[in-house]
């Protein structure tokens, strides 16, 4: 898995980003949801890479990576905060502009990123999500069920870390399983990695406070966006999967030209891991996507 791969670690002071880096060409940072690590991307890597050096992190919190504990609002899981760490890891590494792809979780710091600094982000593929505002304004007794997660990560601690704590593959496998487009979808050694993380307290915590901050602070800020005219200023790749973002109502893509100008639409059919699903598919579009985007030599620090 990431053969040819650097292990780095980033230093950030409140958390400490774990990241695979590899690959030749412009930067691309990567970034996995929940309940996963970096390894989702473990099967769009290797052809990405042939193109594009790879920056693949774990998320504060998640997998490898370290985070702070709680804070009454929730802001250390902000997404603001996370695109942060990312925009630091990436100068860390010599890169002031970058193409960014997000799945779920992942694409909520990706967004956040483009829109609190716009002149890092040349181009952005969001994964199967729309903006936090779209959801929780959506979120009707339907969406409720289907999406129960949401609010249930949500309630104050300890309720859902107690309750994934107690029965992490009921719970968390659940979502693993529910969520692709068949049971099966997802290799075993991924599921296995993915819950594995979750037999460790601080790795609970921090996911429930990533959830916290989205139906908080994250809300909030898309809002305080939305309301002053705010958009994301570079070109957006919506891309989703049909048995799951694509069930009914209103495409994403439809959604994401409320927030940028220049959106494509890529639908998939597959569930919600579209990068471990449909890796293929995925990883052309997303080659084409950034190829024709952005500066052919993006702006980086001379070392």
């Amino acid at each position: 898995m990431f053969e040819g791969f650097q292990e780095q670690r980033f230093d950030l002071g409140e958390a400490e980003i774990f990241a695979r880096v590899g690959g030749e060409g412009p930067p691309l940072l990567l970034l996995h949801g929940y309940p996963q690590t970096h390894a989702t991307w473990r099967l769009v890597a290797p052809e990405l890479a042939r193109d594009f050096t790879l920056v693949v992190p774990d998320l504060r919190g998640y997998g490898l990576s370290r985070g702070p504990g709680p804070d009454p609002e929730h802001r250390g899981h902000s997404k603001r905060v996370m695109a942060a760490d990312m925009v630091a890891v990436m100068e860390r590494l010599g890169f002031l502009q970058f193409f960014l792809a997000g799945h779920d979780r992942g694409g909520r710091v990706a967004y956040r990123l483009c829109l609190d600094h716009p002149d890092r982000a040349l181009a952005f593929a969001a994964v199967d999500l729309v903006p936090t505002v779209e959801v929780w304004e959506a979120m009707d007794a339907k969406a409720a069920i289907g999406a129960w997660h949401w609010p249930f990560l949500a309630q104050p601690a300890p309720l859902p870390e107690t309750a994934i704590a107690a029965a992490p593959e009921a719970i968390v496998g659940s979502f693993l399983t529910g969520w692709a487009g068949r049971p099966d979808a997802l290799a075993p050694e991924a599921l296995a990695l993915y819950l594995g993380q979750f037999a460790r307290p601080e790795v609970i915590v921090a996911t429930c406070e990533d959830y916290r901050a989205g139906a908080g602070t994250d809300w909030r800020l898309d809002r305080e966006d939305r309301a002053a005219g705010r958009r994301l200023a570079c070109p957006v790749l919506a891309a989703w999967g049909e048995a799951y973002l694509g069930r009914g109502g209103e495409t994403p893509a439809a959604v994401w030209r409320r927030w940028a100008d220049k959106v494509e639409a890529l639908p998939l059919p597959c569930g919600h891991f579209l990068q471990e699903e449909a890796p293929e598919a995925l990883s052309a579009a997303l080659k084409r996507f950034f190829l024709a985007k952005g500066p052919a030599k993006p702006q980086v620090i001379e070392r």
